[in-house]
């Protein structure tokens, strides 16, 4: 059988529609600002009645995501985390203060989540060719897998974010801040907008969200989650969020076919491998977009079952998307439903 691989065109899976009718307010007034950024694109909205500069805002908008592209990117060879993963090195490497912090926040939710979410897997995101390098078409070797996972792990990477500087316990361990970088920008840009006096805003990085105040009906933002259908961007269910982030993980956007079996750019740390059940979707919403980034991408490493119970064990919103047969069925915890109502 001839393999096929598909890859996310616009990574995510959450659409927006954002709908257009008179305003709430007469003195309110719509902006827009958009563009490309970290290999997809980001879409600012403001609802306001006073005046400003677009273009300056702009510009601290685009300087604010080339920050974090310089920091964090694994797609910028000149970024501080790909000098990071080349330096092929044990001793205490430093690094900046922005790098350390970003890293020390997503270590602690990599604990949170009992490794579900890890940012230590960058070798594993390689070999099954989701990162920066070639992709590939066919799954890599049982054995290279297994080296791939001795130079992985959330218990070789130690911080010193005092110094600052972080050390390996591998030489070749590679970190991968895919999972939540965008979701970190998001959340800046939308502390960029609160320090500018902006209280309507939604912001969204590669279907990453960051919500706050209403919109020009002066109602709740309203979202339209995507069914995980690589067919086309089909709607599976609207909702209205305020002073939230939003993001969600899918198998269905990113991945490659071989052999009658679909292998997902989701990587199990725990296994090495890709996630191989019937979880499809899952929608996190939460206190800042980084969290919601980094929960989505937890839930759907841990699946069906394992997922909704740790959702409502921690008082998490979710919703999952689960296949059955040729559907869908949806599940929802109850923190989900008491902030996504319409």
């Amino acid at each position: 059988m001839i393999p096929t691989r598909r890859r996310a065109l616009i990574p995510g899976g959450v659409a927006l529609l954002l709908l257009l009718a008179a305003c709430g307010d007469p003195r309110s007034r719509e902006y827009r600002l958009s563009g490309p950024t970290m290999g997809t694109t980001f879409s600012v909205v403001v609802v306001t009645h006073t005046e400003f500069d677009r273009d300056e805002l702009r510009d601290r908008i685009e300087a604010t995501l080339d920050d974090v592209n310089r920091h964090m990117s694994t797609y910028r060879a000149d970024s501080e985390l790909a000098r990071l993963n080349s330096a092929a090195t044990t001793d205490w490497i430093p690094v900046s203060h922005r790098l350390c912090s970003a890293l020390d926040d997503a270590i602690a939710l990599s604990e949170f989540s009992d490794g579900a979410f890890d940012v230590t897997v960058g070798a594993l995101v390689d070999l099954w060719g989701f990162g920066p390098g070639d992709a590939r078409f066919e799954p890599p070797p049982d054995e290279a897998i297994v080296r791939a996972r001795i130079r992985s792990g959330r218990d070789k990477l130690e911080l010193d974010c005092g110094q600052p500087a972080i050390r390996k316990g591998h030489a070749e361990l590679r970190i991968d801040l895919s999972g939540y970088a965008k979701g970190l920008a998001v959340d800046e840009i939308a502390a960029l907008l609160d320090a500018a006096g902006m209280t309507n805003y939604l912001v969204e990085i590669g279907g990453d969200l960051r919500a706050a105040g209403r919109n020009a009906d002066n109602e709740k933002w309203r979202i339209a989650i995507e069914r995980p259908d690589p067919s086309g961007r089909k709607v599976e269910r609207i909702i209205r969020v305020g002073e939230l982030g939003v993001a969600t993980s899918g198998d269905y956007r990113n991945f490659f076919e071989f052999d009658g079996t679909r292998f997902s750019h989701t990587i199990d740390p725990r296994t090495g491998r890709p996630v191989s059940h019937k979880l499809a979707s899952v929608t996190v919403l939460g206190e800042t977009a980084a969290f919601a980034d980094a929960m989505a991408t937890a839930l759907l490493v841990l699946g069906p079952d394992a997922g909704p119970k740790f959702a409502e064990r921690e008082h998490i919103a979710a919703h999952f998307i689960i296949r059955e047969s040729s559907e869908f069925r949806e599940k929802t915890s109850a923190n989900f439903d008491f902030l996504a109502r319409e």
